[in-house]
């Protein structure tokens, strides 16, 4: 489950900025095999006296400054990819996030986090089933944790000939 944590300015994005933007972040994840209900994404706005980049107040009438924090632990890139598929995840991000960063003029800083032990995450106290499995392929068609009980019937329907 990746967490992304904006903190922001006071009145940086609107709501309709948010939910864009955090769409947008789940559309990535959603594409490289992940179910979007894997995503999280928090606003964390700030209030000018209390958010400081280079020593100076962050907001509406100050220099405008982002910062992401990213926490991977369904996948991990420290263990599972190269220098060149961490750069070029780093640059998808970046693109995917540019119209609420770059394209605004706003400055801002990622930092991906991923040294997550996969062995002490659950969801709905469940322990997520390994990726590329039919287990997650069924979490990531429905949207949400399946039950042991109820992922046992997919599994035979799967089996079946239904699809996953």
């Amino acid at each position: 489950m990746p967490i992304h944590r904006w903190l922001i300015p006071k009145g940086l994005y609107t709501p309709a900025d948010k939910a864009a933007l955090a769409e947008a972040i789940a559309d990535l994840y959603e594409r490289r095999g992940l179910p979007r209900f894997y995503v999280v994404v928090v606003f964390v706005d700030q209030e000018e006296e209390g958010f400081y980049y280079g020593g100076k107040p962050v907001g509406a009438k100050a220099k405008q400054f982002v910062r992401v924090d990213v926490e991977h632990i369904a996948r991990n890139f420290a263990s599972d990819a190269t220098t060149t598929e961490k750069h070029r995840w780093m640059d998808g991000y970046e693109a995917v996030v540019a119209p609420w960063t770059k394209d605004r003029g706003v400055h801002w800083e990622v930092q991906v986090k991923d040294v997550c032990d996969r062995d002490l995450w659950h969801q709905d106290g469940m322990v997520p089933p390994p990726l590329g499995s039919l287990e997650q392929k069924i979490w990531k068609r429905e949207n949400r944790p399946v039950p042991p009980e109820e992922m046992e019937a997919m599994k035979r329907a799967s089996e079946e000939g239904a699809s996953v």
